[in-house]
Formats: structure tokens, sequence, C-alpha cells
């Protein structure tokens, strides 16, 4: 059985009639888009900005609602689930955000901000998800040293450290990562792939992974599904679509990602 499941998934903005707005006004974010993810694999979801991405990221995890189309997980419409339905489902599907710091209650410690999930979800004892909060920051690579810090004492990378910790303390099987590297330097990037590659043989996470940037899904995803204008153009294994992209807009994107490696530089060249 699959994972996760879109189904002739759309998205449009401002279709409702009122006083203010008017159907000639819609604008179609995602349109008709169908796609998969198995048990254990990560789908890298790339395109410019403006792409849809974001969007069917936030229709895949139930943060909005499709104008049509479906979403299924495990085999279970989970589309038009209330609240309350919703949350059996929501604490097996998190999102890493891709600015940590905005996402952050700037009132809050590092460990009030891993443990707010916990507290929502009503885990365990005080004491209970005080080590749950410590389990998930060791695995991210911070110490127990962390947990009195507020957000702003940390640096960008510790940020995001801290917002995966977040995202992984309630146990979930899916994460959909929203560009969680786009502010980071190469070697900082570097860091958090490994550390997302590392989680995903230890906890066994799937993955959504979206992003501008082509060169990021080589090793990191299995498939990659290419988006413009709302719309999946290109859907190929990672290894293959560097070397054997199809499409104009998949190939546009390549020649605009500055690439060392000479072998792949090539490739983008064609």
């Amino acid at each position: 059985m699959k994972l996760l499941e879109a189904v002739s998934l759309s998205k449009t903005y401002g279709k409702e009639r009122s006083w203010f707005t008017t159907q000639a006004g819609a604008m179609q974010a995602v349109h008709n888009v169908s796609l998969s993810l198995e048990q254990g694999e990560t789908l890298g979801l790339v395109g410019e900005s403006g792409s849809g991405k974001s969007t069917l990221g936030r229709l895949l995890l139930g943060l909005d609602k499709p104008t049509s189309g479906k979403v299924l997980y495990r085999g279970q419409d989970i589309t038009d689930l209330n609240l309350k339905q919703m949350r059996s489902v929501r604490h097996r599907m998190q999102m890493i955000f891709q600015n940590s710091l905005s996402a952050f209650n700037p009132l809050f410690t590092v460990e009030q901000i891993i443990g707010e999930p916990l507290r929502n979800y009503r885990v365990g004892t005080a004491e209970a998800r005080r080590e749950k909060v410590l389990e998930s920051l060791e695995r991210v690579g911070l110490s127990s040293q962390y947990m009195r810090r507020h957000p702003h004492e940390l640096s960008g990378g510790q940020q995001q450290r801290v917002g995966i910790a977040r995202a992984i303390v309630l146990g979930p099987e899916l994460l959909i990562c929203d560009e969680p590297f786009s502010s980071l330097d190469a070697t900082l990037r570097r860091q958090m792939l490994n550390l997302l590659l590392d989680l995903k043989s230890q906890l066994g996470l799937s993955y959504v992974f979206i992003t501008h940037d082509l060169s990021l899904v080589d090793r990191f995803c299995d498939h990659v599904a290419v988006m413009h204008q709302g719309q999946i153009v290109e859907w190929q294994r990672s290894e293959c679509i560097l070397q054997n992209a199809v499409h104009p807009y998949t190939r546009s994107l390549l020649e605009s990602v500055p690439i060392q490696d000479p072998r792949l530089r090539q490739v983008a060249l064609f």
C-alpha cells in the first residue's frame, strides 16, 4: 500500500464569488496533480518560486483544502477530514519549514518549542515529555545545554536542527520539507542533508523534499517531480533526471544551477 497519494489534485485561489472577488480573477496554483510515495522513499518536488510546489505540500499535509481531487494517506481519504478527525493522522505527518525562526514562538525556550507537539497531544507526563525532547535534540546533534536557550540565541543551522527535532518528536512516518535549507550556506546544507539521511535510516522516515535546486536531489531523493505553472511536467528517478532530462523546463532549471562537478555541468549545457 502506498504511504501517500494525490489523485487529480487542484487548488484555485479566489474562485469563490463575493462582492470583492470574481471567478475571472481566480489563480490556479495546482492543476490536476497526481503522485504517490512509497514507505521509506524520498520524493523531490522541484520548481521555481511560484510553480505551486509549496501549495502542493500544504495540500498533501492537509493544511489547505483542495478545490478538487483527493489526498490518501495509507489508503484513507483525508481530504475532507475535520480538525478533530485529522488529529488521528496529523501526528504521523509533520513539516519542516523553510525558516524555522519564523515558525517558533520567540518567547519559548528550545525545550518548550520541541515539546509543544507533545503537550498538544497530551503525550505522557511532564518528565516523560522532557525525556522525549532531549532524545529528539540529541538525534539532531544538539546537547542538553541548548534546552534553556531561546531562538534568537541560536545560529541558523542550530535553528533548523531544532525545527527538525520538533518535527520528529511525535514519531511521524512522513516529513514534508519545504525548502528547509535555502537560507543556509553550502557547508550547512550538506550537514543538514546528511542529518536527514541519518534520520531516514534510523527512524524509517519518508520525505517529500520541496526545493528549487535540482543539484540537491541527486543523492537524497529516490524520485523527482518537476513542477511548472502548477503541473508536474516531468517525473523520473533522481539518478536519471540529471543525465536524461526531457522537458525543456527541467533542462532550463539544470542550466540555472551552478554545478561544480564537470560531469553534471556538461549535461546542463546540452
